[in-house]
């Protein structure tokens, strides 16, 4: 019963947490629209990308307890990202939309952490904690660098919610002196380590609630 139980929960939660993972990170691109608050919003973006991702990952990794699982996450969670954006581009979203995923890197971090320290759970929360949050925004830059003109694209595609009024005119630049990724990077090295814990904490409590 237990082996059974175990496989149900092992793919309930491939499920529930990867999709809801994409689902939280599905506008991460969204910043290119807002270019008046662009690197504000990439600096937050960042941030939630790394905690959907850390969280996501260390459960799953420390579930099956096999280096190369983290990985394996972020590359479902990428799927699932091109699949909902492709729909976007299906209903008219300019290409550029599509913005590169950039949690592999990241997430193969983890995976290092977690090998190199033989399955320490530890040194996965802190440095695999560290490495995440250092490294996310600066693939996230990615995403900005791959997008052509983001205020032409602001301009053509404004987002249906926003009046016209609305619709960004002018960048400005100087947020966070002209650095998000070091923001993103140094907020997130602190921040992935809580939630590094937090997805080691998800395993403990999923064997307990497994065992009662």
């Amino acid at each position: 019963v237990m082996v059974w139980l175990r496989r149900c929960t092992h793919y309930l939660f491939i499920v529930v947490v990867a999709v809801n993972s994409t689902l939280l990170t599905i506008n991460a691109g969204d910043y290119i629209f807002y270019t008046d608050w662009a690197w504000t919003s990439f600096t937050v973006f960042s941030i939630s990308q790394t905690l959907m991702l850390t969280v996501g990952a260390v459960y799953y990794l420390t579930f099956t307890g096999v280096p190369g699982t983290a990985t394996y996450y972020g590359l479902i969670m990428t799927v699932y990202t091109w699949v909902a954006k492709g729909a976007w581009f299906a209903l008219g979203y300019p290409y550029d939309f599509i913005v590169t995923p950039v949690w592999l890197p990241s997430a193969m971090l983890l995976d290092l952490a977690y090998w190199a320290t033989k399955r320490n759970k530890h040194s996965l929360i802190l440095f695999g904690g560290v490495l995440v949050g250092m490294s996310l925004p600066l693939f996230n830059m990615v995403n900005l660098i791959t997008v052509a003109d983001p205020l032409e694209t602001a301009f053509k595609y404004p987002r249906p919610t926003l009046p016209p009024y609305m619709t960004p005119i002018e960048p400005q630049v100087g947020k966070f002196y002209n650095s998000p990724v070091a923001l993103g990077a140094g907020a997130g090295a602190v921040l992935s380590v809580t939630f590094a814990a937090l997805g080691c904490k998800l395993t403990t409590w999923t064997y307990r609630w497994m065992a009662a």
